[in-house]
């Protein structure tokens, strides 16, 4: 999979316009976080939380869907996710009048399994994520459905490239933009679509200690797969990087750092009390990044930073910022 060119990016944006939401962007400037964030910075968040579905997944799970055959329409779709992408699948199915049964562990949070039931989707629960991969195989072979991959597919690299475009249109003065790492389809993208749009602008790349693959993977300079996964951040889970989105990351992001789940618990809480906004840990990432070990860094620059989803529910939320 090459990356897409800033044409194909602008075709793709073309045809998702009327389908999806193109998210604000605002300046992180009120007084309860100013405080927080590098000294002397400008932030930019593109608040991508607002999405279709409560993610940026919406965007690659249409254009995906677009591409199906009327058989496999008729067939109906599958995926594997602990939630934002199963909802995504969820509501691109209910909005092109498919079927869609999602494959979730049994530790997803409740109100996605429940996000996606509402939506019209079939959901089945599995005990680990093996075992939820080995039913989604099943459901391909035996019920015909098309597996929509959650990052290792071009159409989740477009859609994600879609909101890169949207980000460096919006903010063109950008010198740095922070991204958070999963299985790579975000940041595959988003960097590929910024750095080809203001190529002077550095992509630094987040992921927890507890889920680091794609570090790993630019430390060692191949796709690596960890033994285990042991992070908050159930959306940055990925227990491998793969070859397509690692290859693009390699090419367009700079630099990955490490964060520790105590940074994204204190990013959660300032966006709270200061936006009012209840982030998901992986939503909460890259500014966990900026104001913690990039903090003093990124003094005096402009950079921008994403809340990628928003699917979380206030128990598990409020759990997690008291601990």
């Amino acid at each position: 999979m090459t990356a897409p060119t800033i044409a194909e990016i602008a075709t793709a944006a073309s045809s998702l316009s009327d389908r999806i939401v193109a998210t604000p962007t605002v300046t992180l400037n009120s007084s309860r976080i100013e405080p927080h964030l590098p000294n002397g910075s400008v932030v930019h968040m593109k608040i991508e939380a607002f999405q279709q579905a409560g993610s940026f997944k919406s965007r690659g799970v249409i254009l995906a869907i677009d591409q199906l055959s009327d058989g496999e329409k008729a067939s109906g779709v599958t995926a594997v996710s602990a939630g934002n992408h199963a909802l995504a699948v969820s509501w691109g199915a209910k909005t092109a009048g498919m079927s869609a049964k999602v494959v979730m562990p049994k530790t997803a949070d409740s109100i996605r399994v429940e996000g996606c039931k509402a939506l019209g989707a079939e959901v089945v629960l599995m005990d680990n994520v093996g075992d939820a991969f080995n039913e989604c195989a099943r459901l391909v072979k035996q019920e015909g459905r098309t597996m929509l991959h959650p990052f290792e597919s071009p159409y989740m690299t477009l859609g994600a490239a879609t909101c890169g475009l949207e980000f460096a249109k919006a903010r063109p003065d950008m010198e740095v933009v922070v991204l958070p790492i999963g299985g790579g389809g975000l940041i595959s993208g988003m960097s590929c679509a910024i750095k080809q749009a203001l190529p002077n602008c550095e992509i630094i790349g987040v992921e927890p200690f507890g889920a680091d693959s794609m570090w790993q993977s630019f430390e060692k300079g191949e796709p690596v797969h960890l033994d285990g996964v042991n992070t908050i951040a159930d959306s940055l889970g990925a227990p491998m990087a793969l070859p397509q989105t690692y290859g693009i990351a390699k090419q367009f992001v700079d630099e990955i750092i490490r964060i520790e789940d105590d940074h994204m618990r204190s990013a959660m809480r300032v966006l709270y009390d200061g936006l009012k906004l209840v982030a998901e840990p992986a939503c909460a990432a890259s500014t966990a990044a900026i104001m913690g070990p990039l903090q003093k860094r990124l003094a005096g620059r402009k950079i921008g930073v994403i809340a990628c989803g928003s699917n979380i529910s206030l128990r598990k939320f409020s759990k997690l910022i008291e601990a």
